[in-house]
This record gives structure tokens, C-alpha cells and sequence, in this order.
């Protein structure tokens, strides 16, 4: 558990210590480089960790026995793509997670640099985002980084046409990104109705590109199956609440109008997962929609000593309280949870064997 709790206390001691940045100004510290090689190389570089680590040997398989037509429709292209390369030069798993493991803090980082506190911002990703969904879903943990990156356009510059690039690009990695798209048309302020326009007609140009041909199978794989994830109703949970709080508390973050509305929307549809996850038969495609809330965790929980500013100097208060949060969520699941055998102990792939 040792590797998990060190990359765990680095983002925590910086995050005690910080002082909020001005909104607006972006922070450029080697410190950030830092952080995004250490998550980048414990993602890159894990050894038959999580629980999907097979079913990613065998998609590099495919790649490396199969024509590229037979591999480019065996799932996402993005991803597929990447393994062909892969397999046709070095044929080696660490490549494709190293690949996927940059992308994701890439944009992990671009994201939180523009939270008044980067450093809580990036504690709050560990214990979930970075250790259980990056070392495991390496499609979607890509997708969820690229999302990231729209978020980032979406919200620093207020371009929707960069947001809906990113969202693109993101649904080669994983399809299910593209429930996105419409969140562009929704907080925007000014234009919407042309913007809904496009952005419609962009969702349906993504859907008949990325999900048309593989829907019956998303469908039969994840309803029809009745396919269950443990705990998740307590990841729901996890987004519900910072999304109650922001709701609830909205006028205690300063934000622009599209900002707030942007936010607003996803809060709403952080709640509406738990009515979903009640009435679905299946609670694993809930799980996974979910997964693209987990920034509004991120947004809510950083933001929260300045939302409640505590009196006096030293730790505040709500600071301290997030990092306890944080680590009581990274303790839980590493002890607790049914599937944490498969991430433990952290192994280093064999690169020298």
C-alpha cells in the first residue's frame, strides 16, 4: 500500500500548505511537471494491477495477431490504434499505459492548474480518479482526461468549438464520452440558440460515427446483462454530496454565468444518477457514466475553504477537513473494498526480465 499512500502525500503536504491563486492566473511550477511524471509512471509502469489488466493484454493481443481492419472494429479506435502501433514495434503493455497514463494527467493537471487551489484539487483525484479508475479503465481513464481538457476550454477560454473537439477525440477512446457534447449548448450564455443548433447536430454526427454500430452491444453488454457494480451506490454517493453542496451553496463561488451554469447542470446530473441507480437494472452503466462527474468532486471539494473561509492563520480548517475526507476515502477502499486485492501489492513491470 506504501506506493499509494506516498503518491497520496504528496498532493496532501503541498495542498496544507498552499495559499489560493488569484482566479484567473494560472500557477507554472516544475512541481506540476513533477506530479504529472509520478502519476504518469506509477500508471505506465503498475504490473498486473486492477482488475481489468487482462482484458488489456488481450486487446494488445489482437492487435499484434489480427489485420488492422479486424483490430480497428474490435473497439475503440483511439484505443486500438494505439495497441497496433504498439504491437507492431515494441509489443509491450507498459507502452500503451505509459501513452494512456500521460494523456490522462496531462489533462488531470491542465484542470486543476485553473482551481484556485491545484494542489487540494489534485488530492481530492487521488484516492478514486488516479489510483482505482487510471490504474483500470485505461480507455476511459484517456477519455475522462481528454474530457478534462474540454473542461478546461470549456470554462479558461469559453470556446465550445475546443470543448466539443476534445469531447470528439475522447469518444475514439471511449464511446460514452460523447453524452457530453450537449453540455456546450447548455451553458452557454450568449448564442445558445444557435449553439444548441450545432451542438445537436454535432451529437447526432458523433453518435452515428462512434456509438451506431456498437450500441447493440454496449446494450446487450451492460443492460440486457444486468450487469451490477459493487459500491456503486457509494461512488454515486461521492458525487451527490459535493454536488448538494455546490446546489445548496452556489453563491458562495464566485463564478462567471456560463461557469456556474456549466457546474449547475452537472451537479443536477450528479443527483440524477442516484434516482437512475434505483430504477436501472443495471448499476454498472451507471457506474461508468458517473465516472465523467467525478470533475465535479474535484471543482466542489477544492473550492470549499474559500466557499467557507475559516478565521485566523495557519491550516484551514476546511482544508484539513477535505484531506481527511480524501484519506479516509483512499483508506476505506484500499482495506475494504471487495476488488482492492487486485490493485495490491503495487507491482513495477519487469522491464529488465
Amino acid at each position: 500500500m506504501l506506493p499509494y499512500w506516498i503518491l497520496f502525500a504528496v498532493p496532501a503536504l503541498a495542498a496544507l500548505q498552499e495559499q489560493p491563486r488569484r482566479l484567473g492566473r494560472i500557477q507554472h511550477s516544475s512541481r506540476y511537471l513533477g506530479f504529472t511524471l509520478l502519476v504518469t509512471g506509477m500508471i505506465g509502469f503498475r504490473y498486473q494491477v486492477g482488475t481489468d489488466w487482462g482484458a488489456y493484454i488481450r486487446f494488445l493481443d489482437i492487435a499484434h495477431y489480427f489485420p488492422f481492419s479486424v483490430v480497428m472494429a474490435r473497439s475503440d479506435p483511439g484505443y486500438m490504434l494505439l495497441n497496433w502501433f504498439v504491437a507492431r514495434t515494441f509489443y509491450e503493455i507498459w507502452i500503451v499505459n505509459i501513452a494512456c497514463g500521460l494523456i490522462f494527467a496531462w489533462g488531470l493537471v491542465a484542470f486543476v492548474r485553473i482551481q484556485p487551489r491545484p494542489w487540494l484539487a489534485l488530492l481530492v483525484a487521488v484516492p478514486y480518479l488516479i489510483i482505482v479508475v487510471a490504474m483500470n479503465y485505461s480507455r476511459q481513464s484517456v477519455a475522462i482526461g481528454l474530457t478534462l481538457l474540454g473542461l478546461v476550454a470549456l470554462t479558461r477560454d469559453q470556446s465550445n468549438m475546443k470543448f466539443v473537439f476534445w469531447i470528439a477525440l475522447a469518444a475514439t477512446f471511449h464511446k460514452t464520452a460523447v453524452v457530453l457534447v450537449p453540455l456546450a449548448a447548455l451553458a452557454s450564455r450568449r448564442g445558445r440558440l444557435w449553439t444548441a443548433a450545432w451542438v445537436g447536430v454535432a451529437t447526432i454526427l458523433f453518435y452515428y460515427l462512434f456509438l451506431e454500430d456498437s450500441l447493440d452491444r454496449l446494450v446487450t453488454n451492460y443492460v440486457k446483462a444486468d450487469l451490477d457494480s459493487q459500491g456503486a451506490m457509494i461512488r454515486t454517493a461521492m458525487n451527490a454530496l459535493p454536488a448538494a453542496i455546490f446546489l445548496f451553496c452556489r453563491w458562495r463561488f464566485p463564478l462567471r454565468e456560463s461557469e456556474r451554469r456549466l457546474w449547475t447542470n452537472m451537479a443536477w446530473a450528479a443527483l440524477g444518477m442516484v434516482g437512475l441507480l434505483a430504477i436501472s437494472s443495471s448499476s454498472t452503466v451507471v457506474d461508468r457514466l458517473g465516472l465523467y462527474l467525478i470533475p465535479l468532486q474535484i471543482f466542489v471539494l477544492a473550492r470549499l475553504p474559500d466557499a467557507f473561509p475559516s478565521a485566523g492563520k495557519g491550516i484551514n480548517v476546511i482544508t484539513l477537513g477535505v484531506v481527511l475526507y480524501s484519506a479516509a476515502i483512499q483508506f476505506v477502499w484500499l482495506n475494504f473494498a471487495s476488488h482492492a486485492v487486485d490493485w495490491l501489492p503495487y507491482q513495477l513491470y519487469p522491464l529488465l526480465s
